[in-house]
């Protein structure tokens, strides 16, 4: 599902000022680092995700204290992303910043072994 084109240009604002916890996490993913190419500040239908592998349909989201007040929110968003056959990770910024290593053992444990 091809995104409207406001939607594909924020996600291009949000990849040139990622937030520091997702910019330690990029670091981790890029470069097909557990086998599998993510996509960062990817577009699907009306939604941006933070990480995005294709081929595993697995989005991973980097929650910030703002998502507190926007938990309802984030869970119709879960909701609609798994209507979708998307599998959704969330970490919140704490994880990333302090346990970057489990961070990455919770993701590679949902992603199967490349055989590419």
């Amino acid at each position: 599902m091809r995104s409207p084109d406001f939607i594909r240009d924020r996600a291009k604002n949000l990849r040139r000022n990622m937030t520091g916890p997702e910019r330690t996490l990029w670091f981790l993913l890029r470069r097909n680092s557990l086998g599998w190419h993510f996509r960062r500040q990817h577009p699907i239908g009306p939604f941006i995700l933070d990480f995005y592998c294709a081929p595993l349909k697995l989005c991973v989201e980097v929650d910030g204290p703002v998502h507190i007040d926007l938990a309802e929110r984030d869970a119709r968003r879960t909701a609609w992303l798994q209507r979708q056959g998307i599998t959704v990770l969330r970490f919140s910024t704490e994880e990333v910043e302090v346990r970057p290593a489990a961070v990455i053992a919770a993701i590679a444990a949902v992603a199967p072994p490349s055989t590419a």
